[in-house]
């Protein structure tokens, strides 16, 4: 496990962990690490936000743990709950004299430790070594959770009332993600630091897709990569991400195209990698298609690619 001495050396290690890195977001990542804050990342769906905390724990060799957050998540989900079956069990073997003469279980011991179940908050607060806690979509959790959420993040603490405050060994590396569903709290922020991740640049996004997919053809991750960027651009239901992408281009190479085709007919197929929703696929005709595709000819992409590199 190692903690990264510079932001430069955080966004290398990013890069080997297959994650490509600016330096903005680098630098506000190493400095969550450095003042032990928690980070906030907001963006739309599919810009890599929780491909970050993952990348994040490759590259400083920590155990992810992640709590995926929805409606009516609760403190049981999320933090802990006892393992009603086993004090169950236990106070019946207690009266039936198993293990020892008849008696009772007294409280003290049916809610110890040996009891308690562990969820993604107190998992990551007990661990023996530092983690890194991904709390995924927290927009979509309730306002009531987020609450509860404050103490741990404040503080690094969970209170058990049968047990009392339970403190974190390691403080973990802990990122929030939001895709912007609802408005968070301005108390939530204040403990926060705080990173907008937008779509990647054209050249950014060329080095993501060689990096996950070095089989592809040089030639074809340009293209393709421009042409997805050319797509957002379009008034779409749901705009394809970066894992979008990475499908297209992936499905592209695994059709034996080593360019994107010219003709609409032959990409028809491989829109179901990028156009997911039925609005957005029944507006992309031939015509439409065509006008887009005719972009890569005009708009001189070739010139903007030369400058992708992985990392400057």
């Amino acid at each position: 496990m190692t903690t990264e001495a510079s932001p430069q050396a955080l966004r290398e290690s990013l890069h080997r962990a297959g994650y490509i890195a600016d330096e903005a977001l680098a630098t506000t990542l190493w400095l969550a690490g450095s003042l032990q804050r928690p980070l906030l990342v907001e963006g739309d769906a599919g810009v890599g936000k929780t491909a970050l905390a993952q990348a994040l724990a490759r590259a400083e060799g920590r155990r992810l743990v992640r709590l995926q957050c929805f409606e009516g998540l609760d403190l049981s989900q999320a933090a802990y709950e006892w393992n009603y079956g086993r004090q169950l069990l236990s106070i019946r073997r207690a009266e039936t004299g198993q293990g020892g003469g008849p008696g009772t279980v007294d409280d003290t011991a049916l809610f110890s430790r040996e009891f308690l179940l562990q969820r993604p908050l107190l998992e990551a607060i007990l661990s023996d070594e530092p983690c890194v806690l991904l709390i995924d979509e927290i927009d979509r959790a309730d306002e009531a959770f987020e609450a509860f959420l404050l103490e741990v993040l404040a503080d690094w603490q969970i209170t058990v009332p049968e047990l009392g405050t339970l403190r974190a060994r390691h403080v973990p590396r802990a990122v929030l993600t939001s895709n912007g569903t609802r408005e968070l709290s301005d108390a939530l922020r204040r403990r926060c630091l705080y990173h907008w991740l937008d779509y990647p640049t054209l050249a950014r996004e060329i080095a993501i897709v060689r990096a996950t997919l070095p089989q592809a053809e040089g030639a074809l991750v340009e293209q393709a990569v421009a042409f997805v960027q050319r797509l957002r651009r379009e008034d779409l239901g749901k705009t394809p991400g970066v894992a979008e992408s990475l499908d297209f281009v992936r499905a592209l190479h695994q059709l034996g195209h080593q360019r994107l085709p010219d003709e609409p007919a032959a990409l028809a197929h491989v829109l179901a990698c990028l156009l997911k929703t039925r609005e957005d696929r029944f507006q992309f005709g031939p015509e439409r298609l065509l006008q887009v595709l005719e972009g890569r000819k005009a708009g001189g992409d070739g010139v903007a690619v030369k400058h992708a590199t992985p990392l400057p």
